[in-house]
């Protein structure tokens, strides 16, 4: 199946918290998707879009230090193991490096080992970082240069 790759909407967003199990199985992960960063940095959030819906999406940024930062990607259910995944850290490549980041960067909790393998597949260095999400929350810190 070939996707779409098309910056999200809001309309998206609210359809992508609708079926958030389908991205996320049990985790609610609700209270990071929230539409202002849709409004503010919607160049270079995306979604990868079918006549099935929407198959998986990517939100992110560029900081003012040129670091394109994934806040969130996910793919739906039927569509994991197709390359979407990396193909949405491509397209945001791309778009990061055109708003003239120089590296990409991305965290995640320490337990998630699918979210590790993943990134380090795709070309990501990973580092525990103890206390980055605050006192006793380490979290993996991925980056990549473009």
């Amino acid at each position: 199946m070939t996707e779409t790759m098309r910056p999200m909407t809001v309309a998206d967003l609210s359809q992508i918290v609708a079926d958030m199990p389908r991205y996320w199985g049990e985790r609610d992960m609700r209270w990071g998707h929230m539409f202002p960063i849709v409004h503010e940095f919607g160049a270079t959030c995306m979604v990868a879009d079918s006549p099935e819906g929407i198959r998986g999406y990517l939100m992110g940024w560029v900081n003012p230090d040129h670091v394109g930062y994934i806040h969130f990607i996910a793919t739906r259910d039927d569509a994991r193991g197709t390359g979407l995944g990396r193909r949405l850290h491509e397209e945001f490549a791309r778009l990061a490096a055109a708003q003239g980041a120089t590296r990409l960067k991305a965290i995640t909790g320490v337990v998630n080992t699918n979210s590790v393998a993943f990134h380090t597949a795709i070309g990501f260095s990973a580092q525990v970082v103890e206390d980055y999400a605050g006192p006793g929350e380490a979290r993996v810190v991925f980056l990549r240069d473009l």
